[in-house]
């Protein structure tokens, strides 16, 4: 017997009670047809959510406004704010293996991986965003106009905001969004994936028991056509939070214009990985295949483009094949298992056509494009080498276990070598791999990504992240995180 097995019979019963709408501090029923919810790894039902619409977004709108007006929260002293979210995270903490199985049982992630990344790094989002209601500080600027004047700035919260959060990595990106947006004193309105919403409703609960002001946080579940679609476009709200793909991200944009709401999102990457002749192999090469294979590729910053230099290539490649060869593709319920399955069986379809779309135009099939027999939406870790920068594989989001590889070698300059890796729309992340500092800071310079690591990777909630081109606007962590949540109002204060 898997001794983790009271842990996710305990989250399968809890999911079992996660159904509703969380509106002003209470569950709320929906009238429309519940929306089923799918084990990834089984493709069995183990939950149902409400399927919301503009009448449940609008109450929860509604919530949001009056709370945000009231002086329970408007009035409420930064360090009060600091505390809430401090709760919350020990609360989080306290509930770390049951969150963990539920991500593992809604989004597939096997469990290990979901206890350290989807809830370790949550825990860690909500209390370095707790630091920030007290040091939201504005600017004193010394003021030219006649006269005796002081100028500041503040950094005022823009109202409620509207937090619409993906699949992929759920429990995470809805803790970073809404500990952000709390502690820059907005209230907030959360739209979880209807592939994987039930952590972002078990979030709820916990909001709740940390002692948030009814109405800080509500939570809409539903289609993204329906509910997602009806809170951008809600008059009563301030501020779009979105991620997800470049596609919605456009969308909503465009539904933004005619209100002018402030917008930020973090969409899609084709990120490039590069590996030198000097490079740690014992580093890179693990570095690089988890860079990819990680959350079965379903990684918006996924280093899905390798280009690696000549001196080392059959080197690497063989030590890629024997690492990847040792990964266990299986159920994240099962102990050992290294990589669960894609989302749905719409992504598992999406995934394959794009191996399939590899092989007709030309690329070389390393190791992998295929999936294990049985049940669950797996694919098995997959490399092309011999990929040209025109091929699909190369210029578009896969978001999944698919690696393409090109050469470079030294007649490639590093200004070369910087135009092969920017060409493309997306700019979210890059990977460098090099023992020679100086080039690498070089190659960091002539990146166009919104983050570029160098020798390793992770997510540091100090620094910013976001993307440049379509891979998006806006930042998130770290201070531009939180004030994303604000507006700058300008003071100027005049005596005789």
């Amino acid at each position: 017997m898997n001794e983790l097995s009271p842990v996710f019979d305990r989250a399968a019963a809890r999911i079992g009670q996660l159904s509703g709408h969380f509106i002003n501090g209470a569950w709320q029923r929906g009238n429309a047809a519940p929306i089923d919810v799918i084990d990834p790894a089984t493709e069995t039902v183990i939950g149902q959510i409400a399927s919301g619409g503009a009448t449940e977004v609008d109450a929860a709108v509604n919530a949001a406004r009056a709370a945000f007006e009231r002086p329970e929260w408007s009035a409420m002293p930064a360090a009060q704010r600091e505390r809430l979210l401090l709760r919350l995270a020990d609360i989080v903490e306290q509930h770390q293996d049951e969150i963990a199985a539920i991500e593992t049982l809604d989004n597939g992630m096997p469990y290990a991986i979901a206890r350290q990344m989807a809830v370790g790094s949550a825990i860690s989002s909500i209390r370095y965003n707790a630091g920030w209601p007290r040091r939201l500080n504005g600017e004193t600027t010394p003021v030219s106009v006649p006269g005796n004047w002081h100028g500041y700035t503040t950094h005022d919260p823009l109202g409620v905001a509207a937090l619409i959060v993906p699949w992929n990595a759920p429990f995470a990106i809805t803790c970073t969004k809404v500990s952000a947006a709390l502690a820059a004193g907005c209230t907030v309105v959360l739209k979880p994936a209807e592939l994987a919403p039930m952590s972002g409703l078990r979030l709820a609960e916990l909001v709740a028991e940390a002692g948030f002001p009814d109405g800080a946080v509500n939570v809409v579940t539903g289609l993204g056509t329906q509910a997602g679609a009806a809170l951008v476009a809600h008059p009563g709200v301030d501020k779009i939070s979105f991620t997800g793909s470049t596609a919605t991200g456009q969308s909503i944009l465009r539904e933004s214009a005619g209100s002018l709401k402030r917008v930020s999102l973090e969409l899609g990457g084709k990120s490039a990985s590069i590996v030198f002749a000097d490079a740690d192999l014992a580093k890179a090469i693990p570095g690089v295949a988890m860079g990819i294979f990680g959350n079965s590729g379903q990684v918006c910053a996924a280093g899905s483009r390798l280009f690696l230099h000549d001196a080392v290539y059959d080197q690497f490649l063989e030590g890629l094949a024997a690492f990847a060869a040792k990964l266990v593709v299986g159920p994240g319920t099962r102990d050992g298992v290294h990589l669960g399955p894609l989302i749905s069986a719409g992504q598992k379809s999406r995934v394959m056509g794009y191996v399939e779309a590899g092989k007709a135009e030309g690329a070389s099939l390393l190791f992998g494009g295929d999936a294990p027999a049985g049940a669950g939406y797996f694919v098995n870790p997959t490399v092309f080498v011999d990929a040209r920068p025109d091929m699909r594989i190369m210029r578009e989001e896969i978001f999944g276990p698919v690696l393409s590889v090109m050469r470079f070698s030294d007649t490639d300059s590093l200004d070369d070598l910087a135009r092969k890796a920017n060409d493309s729309i997306y700019g979210l992340s890059a990977y460098v791999w090099t023992q020679n500092l100086a080039a690498a800071q070089a190659m960091a310079k002539k990146l166009r990504s919104g983050s570029v690591k160098i020798n390793g990777s992770g997510m540091e909630f100090a620094l910013p992240f976001g993307g440049f081109r379509q891979s998006g606007l806006g930042r998130e962590n770290g201070r531009d995180g939180v004030e994303a949540f604000t507006e700058t109002k300008a003071v100027m204060v005049g005596w005789s």
